[in-house]
């Protein structure tokens, strides 16, 4: 086999935190209250005022093919790094879920986030996606992206948890993570395939 006729390397895979959603994390409320603020949170779009960072914007750039999650804040995080150009929107890539743990206490929207990640990652998931089944669709998830990357760069818009999921599924399949923008909202990772 002449180097011509071996198989082109897979293109980078760029995975993006959406932008500040416009929701208040400060707000105080029972463990209810959060169930209704979680559900409003993924309802909510993107702060206004917002843009998409200059690195993020070139490494976007750069992608064959985009994706985002359904909901709206990965939406318009998407469209404000590329613009017009076509965009997949995939359920497979929502966030993990939240589903507060019945303390009765008053507490804010973060620190509500905390006790309820830290409850789902132990076993409690209310009824809803539990975290063996949110890794079963990280994993589809990182496969997806991976068939996408024989054609070219890819890029992908979601949620910072689920994310976090994508990493040992891509590292499993023999990614390597050779730019780490960490968690903050707009931040960004940078894959790539080491042969």
């Amino acid at each position: 086999m002449t180097k011509a006729d071996s198989p082109a390397k897979p293109g980078p895979i760029i995975i993006a935190r959406h932008g500040e959603p416009d929701a208040d994390r400060r707000a105080r409320m029972d463990w209810r209250g959060y169930v209704d603020w979680w559900a409003a949170y993924d309802r909510a779009g993107l702060k206004p005022g917002q843009s998409a960072p200059e690195g993020l914007v070139e490494q976007a750039a750069l992608a064959k093919t985009l994706y985002s999650s359904t909901l709206p804040r990965a939406i318009e995080t998407a469209r404000a790094a590329v613009g017009d150009r076509p965009i997949e929107h995939d359920a497979l890539f929502v966030e993990a879920p939240l589903p507060p743990p019945a303390l009765p206490l008053k507490l804010q929207a973060r620190t509500w986030g905390v006790y309820a990640r830290c409850s789902w990652w132990l076993g409690f998931s209310r009824d809803g996606e539990s975290r063996l089944q949110a890794e079963v669709r990280a994993a589809a998830a990182a496969e997806k992206l991976v068939d996408a990357s024989q054609d070219g760069a890819v890029a992908l818009f979601a949620h910072g948890w689920f994310n976090r999921m994508l990493r040992p599924e891509l590292k499993r399949q023999g990614w390597t993570c050779v730019r780490d923008g960490g968690d903050g909202y707009w931040s960004w990772r940078r894959y790539e395939l080491k042969r």
